[in-house]
């Protein structure tokens, strides 16, 4: 006789429930390791609730492009602003479009508001111009121009603190260790074929001055402009070049050492923040100092080979290209060889220092002029109580829930907050770990988003006890109760939250901002419930069933059938067939 087939086990593979349970847990301590570990053990907060500094930023129209301000330029500027912000490492900083020429910048609390706010605010675009005439700025009755032949020579420390003194070398040379100055040199390993000056003497220029645009003498009008300059008054600092155009010879400020400023005669712009591929700071292997490595674009390369190439064959201070942006010089490096592709900008710089430089290069050019619209500081203790607020709201709907699944269903309350349990610490511990790993910070709304995932999740088990108690009523006894409930609770379930999940990713995409906190709330909350339904409530269903108290269907264990109203089950009663008599003959 053949031995009989066994029987499939229950759907799900939940015919062995500790395996499921064991997996769960598994994974509950590798988060929770996973976040102590990383020593990141609360999530990060947003501005609403942690404080920060919001920034409105207005598009300003161009002269001669007036289409200027449109979406594809805004989009760009956000980008730009985004990268330039997280170069200060502020991961949860948000930059979105409001309208169509508003750009709103959100920096949390921890960040340097004003070193954040400087470099948001810096939005003219960025260029790099020859110098022509350099001069310590004062009261303008002191302020005279420094003719370019009576600079300090190459090579030689400038006793003066405010003077750049920057001197340009090659690939062999190193830039002036005199901690007097704040002089910076610009070094590269690609050289164009032009001859590179020595030590011993001042170079020999190729032209006369007239012959460069870097030496075209400044016309009256900015030579007097230039006089009257005085960049120790904050107004005239910030209107100085303000309306020059890239093709134009202008003034401008600059300041090296805080209190102490430069001004300047700065010829066409030659290069310009576009042309720069990459820029970062570094520490120089062979000095231990702070360095600025930059790279250039093909084409940026070019102009650049062009220009120091040129350059290199001035005396000082015409020998310095200036880093201008937003009008104001924020390093003016000295050439003496001309460079292509790489080079390296070296001398006086600290970390900060160096990092700010190299974000600029990096971030600089912008196709659009902005404007601070306004500055909002958001303080901590109001975000305390925006989040005191949401937690309060969040702990009485918890408690509302929790007193309905003790009244209403009793023993099965039990298994509901275990499950409510589970799904709280892996959505903890999961935002803890998503605040390093893609920068989600926990506002407002998505604290609210995580409230209404608790109904959602008690949604999903009010829907698997009622297919029990279902099965009950209908005379079943309550194991094989949980296993047929099973299949058509797990349909509902997954069809419940298959809706909640493409509702929360539509609102993440079409929106911006803090509302797709509550969008990226809602869908990791929703995929969780799905995750603790399959792998936790229905494996400690099956063993709960196993035991006395709910198999007995005790009045407190919610299953009572009495209760329920379950009624007798059906039986089929069978035929009895009388016997047939024989006919008589």
């Amino acid at each position: 006789m053949a031995a009989p087939k066994k029987g499939r086990g229950p759907s799900g593979g939940h015919g062995r429930p500790g395996r499921a349970l064991a997996l769960i847990l598994i994974a509950m301590v590798a988060l929770t390791g996973g976040m102590f570990l990383s020593g990141h053990t609360a999530p990060r907060l947003g501005i609403d609730l942690a404080g920060g500094t919001s920034i409105t930023l207005e598009a300003q129209n161009q002269p001669g492009k007036p289409n200027a301000i449109n979406p594809t330029n805004m989009d760009t500027a956000v980008g730009i602003i985004e990268r330039r912000v997280n170069g200060l490492g502020v991961s949860e900083a948000e930059v979105q479009t409001q309208g169509d020429r508003n750009i709103i910048v959100n920096i949390p609390k921890g960040t340097d508001s004003k070193q954040a706010q400087q470099q948001v605010g810096t939005t003219a675009q960025l260029y790099f111009r020859p110098v022509l005439t350099v001069a310590a700025s004062g009261p303008a009755p002191s302020a005279s121009p420094t003719p370019s032949g009576s600079a300090t020579p190459s090579g030689e420390a400038s006793p003066k603190s405010e003077d750049k003194g920057e001197e340009a070398t090659g690939e062999e040379a190193t830039p002036s260790p005199s901690s007097t100055t704040q002089g910076r040199a610009v070094t590269g390993a690609l050289k164009a074929p032009t001859p590179t000056p020595t030590g011993s003497g001042e170079p020999e220029p190729s032209g006369t001055p007239e012959a460069t645009p870097s030496a075209d003498p400044a016309t009256a009008k900015l030579q007097e402009e230039f006089a009257k300059l005085d960049c120790s008054d904050p107004k005239q600092r910030s209107e100085a070049g303000k309306n020059a155009k890239a093709t134009d010879s202008t003034v401008a400020c600059g300041s090296n050492v805080p209190g102490s400023y430069e001004k300047y005669i700065l010829g066409p712009a030659e290069v310009s923040g576009s042309d720069v591929d990459d820029a970062k700071a570094a520490i120089d292997q062979q000095t231990g100092e702070w360095i600025v490595s930059m790279e250039f674009t093909s084409a940026g390369a070019k102009k650049f080979q062009t220009i120091t190439g040129r350059l290199s064959q001035q005396q000082p201070p015409m020998n310095q290209f200036a880093i201008v942006l937003d009008s104001e010089v924020v390093s003016a490096p000295s050439v003496r060889t001309a460079l292509s592709k790489n080079a390296q900008i070296s001398g006086s710089f600290t970390q900060q220092s160096a990092e700010e430089l190299g974000n600029i290069l990096s971030y600089g050019a912008l196709p659009l002029t902005f404007k601070e619209a306004s500055v909002t500081t958001v303080t901590a203790a109001l975000g305390s109580e925006q989040l005191k607020g949401g937690l309060i709201a969040g702990a009485i709907g918890l408690a509302l829930v929790v007193i309905y699944l003790v009244v209403y269903y009793r023993g099965l309350s039990f298994i509901a907050l275990l499950s409510l349990v589970v799904s709280g610490v892996l959505t903890y511990t999961i935002m803890s770990l998503l605040g390093p790993a893609i920068g989600f910070a926990l506002n407002l709304p998505a604290v609210c988003g995580a409230i209404v995932a608790i109904g959602i999740t008690a949604d999903s088990f009010i829907v698997y006890f009622e297919r029990v108690r279902d099965e009950i009523r209908e005379g079943r006894t309550l194991r094989p109760a949980i296993e047929r409930a099973w299949p058509r609770a797990r349909r509902t379930i997954l069809v419940s939250d298959f809706v909640s999940f493409l509702a929360a990713a539509v609102l993440f995409i079409v929106t911006v901002g803090k509302v797709q906190g509550f969008a990226f709330t809602l869908g990791l909350t929703t995929l969780l419930d799905v995750v603790v339904v399959f792998f936790f409530t229905k494996p400690l269903m099956t063993l709960m069933g196993r035991t006395k108290f709910f198999s007995n269907g005790g009045a407190w264990s919610g299953l009572d059938p009495k209760r329920l109203g379950a009624q007798p089950p059906l039986r089929r009663s069978r035929r009895v067939n009388a016997p047939i008599e024989p006919k008589e003959a």
